[in-house]
């Protein structure tokens, strides 16, 4: 069953996701990949003051390929997650509450969602023109230079993701293996 929660995210909505619950997101979420998470750690290194506010936000590492026309975004499936781990735990500690991505998180990157009461979220590879359907408008906020890579403001309903690492620790990928393992 697919839970629907609207965003932003709060600590309310946080805690009560658990490893391994399906959702619909709803509502506003960034779009980020390696060089804007290179250019936002950078900007935090020097003193400045980032281009949108991560407080409660969640963001999607995605670049959405070009728009056919009539559609507002091209396929929009999501990219490998543990290419931001470098920069995730700072983004973190500046209010960001939840990821999208694919694949698995490194230990401190699971550690600092721990810490931090955040999620991570996955959306299924493969499946970007799909959920390219789910984005209801788009609007390019930073980092237009970047082309595919800017950073965009997306509104989405009903958007597909499995909780993967929850606020308390959990793994579904682990508990998936664990329990696979103990049915052989």
């Amino acid at each position: 069953m697919q839970r629907k929660v609207d965003l932003p995210l709060t600590n309310e909505k946080i805690i009560s996701l658990k490893a391994g619950d399906n959702l619909l997101l709803s509502g506003d979420i960034y779009t980020a990949r390696d060089m804007a998470h290179k250019r936002m750690y950078e900007m935090l290194e020097r003193g400045e003051k980032l281009p949108i506010t991560l407080e409660n936000q969640v963001i999607y590492y995605v670049g959405p390929t070009p728009a056919k026309p009539n559609a507002l975004i091209g396929s929009a499936g999501p990219t490998t997650s543990s290419r931001m781990d470098k920069y995730t735990p700072c983004l973190l500690n500046k209010g960001l509450k939840g990821m999208i991505g694919k694949g698995y998180r490194s230990r401190e990157v699971v550690g600092a969602i721990k810490e931090n009461k955040a999620v991570y979220f996955v959306a299924i590879g493969g499946l970007g023109a799909l959920i390219a359907k789910t984005i209801k408008s788009v609007e390019v906020v930073a980092f237009e230079d970047l082309g595919t890579e800017a950073i965009r403001k997306l509104t989405v309903k009903d958007f597909p993701v499995v909780v993967i690492n929850d606020a308390f620790g959990n793994d579904w990928y682990k508990e998936g293996q664990e329990r696979h393992l103990l049915n052989e």
